[in-house]
């Protein structure tokens, strides 16, 4: 099964008097680079996050966010510390002698003072075991998505490939003439070399034919890595490093025939092969 390295997932869960949520964005990437965005009360199940995602994903630049937001106080019991009130107020009274005009405040201002409400300490244990079930799901929901999007670019490659195997198939048919053609031009060499012999001329004129007809190996070598392609396309593990390394032996054989054409027909196959095989290189690049 071909997977994609660019997705996009979250997924949120509650605990106690929290809802949290985790952001999973990656991007392609040589291998596996994670990236983790915690609040700092979550910092304690940092190693086990990133290995929950490594063990998932493979390749890819991954950037994990988690966030929480706390419930409306009418879903919880406050817990106030009296005596940092106490001490507030009191501090706040000896403040406002100093002052021509003191502000009033509120009791909401005062409870939004830090140390002024007492937070329940969480269960590490539990909050733990809830962290690593939301970015599971959370990686669950990018594996499909990776996987929704590797579908669609492994049909890309496939019909791509359909392509290249079409093009290859017409330059095993031209051979044939640009062998003739070629036979035809050498004769005429060989006729005008006969009333001057020059056997210096006859020898770099063979050595440049030898070439020119060479092209043989190379079509049948774009054949098999046509197959190999459709073939890797197959596997159900991380194919993105032997697609890309197929097409750069698919590109240079796409060169080397270019270079080695004497036909005009031959050197249009070859710009169509090297056009196909660049947008197949651009895709496998988002492959994991």
């Amino acid at each position: 099964m071909t997977n994609s390295m660019t997705a996009f997932a979250n997924s949120e869960m509650d605990f106690e008097n929290l809802t949290i949520n985790c952001e999973l964005r990656s991007v392609n990437h040589r291998y596996c680079d994670i990236n983790l965005k915690i609040p700092e009360r979550f910092r304690f199940a940092e190693p086990n996050i990133r290995h929950g995602i490594s063990d998932k994903l493979k390749r890819g630049k991954i950037e994990c966010s988690l966030s929480f937001k706390k419930h409306s106080f009418a879903q919880q019991k406050l817990t106030i510390d009296m005596d940092a009130v106490t001490a507030l107020l009191s501090t706040t009274q000896e403040i406002e002698q100093l002052i021509n005009k003191p502000q009033a405040f509120s009791a909401l201002e005062v409870l939004a003072f830090p140390g002024i409400q007492i937070e329940k300490e969480s269960d590490k244990a539990a909050l733990l075991q809830t962290l690593l079930r939301l970015v599971e799901s959370a990686t669950d929901n990018l594996l499909l998505a990776r996987q929704r999007e590797g579908a669609q670019l492994s049909q890309l490659i496939s019909s791509r490939c359909v392509k290249l195997q079409k093009l290859v198939n017409q330059a095993q048919r031209r051979m044939p003439q640009v062998l003739e053609h070629l036979r035809a031009k050498f004769k005429h060499h060989i006729a005008e070399l006969v009333a001057e012999p020059n056997n210096d001329r006859v020898e770099q004129e063979m050595v440049l034919l030898t070439q020119k007809l060479d092209v043989d190996e190379e079509l049948d070598r774009l054949d098999t890595h046509i197959m190999e392609v459709l073939r890797i396309l197959e596997q159900n593990e991380p194919i993105g490093r032997r697609l890309d390394f197929l097409m750069q032996e698919m590109n240079r054989e796409a060169n080397t025939l270019g270079s080695k054409s004497a036909d005009k027909e031959m050197t249009a196959i070859s710009i169509e092969l090297k056009v196909l095989i660049e947008q197949m290189r651009e895709q496998v690049q988002n492959i994991e």
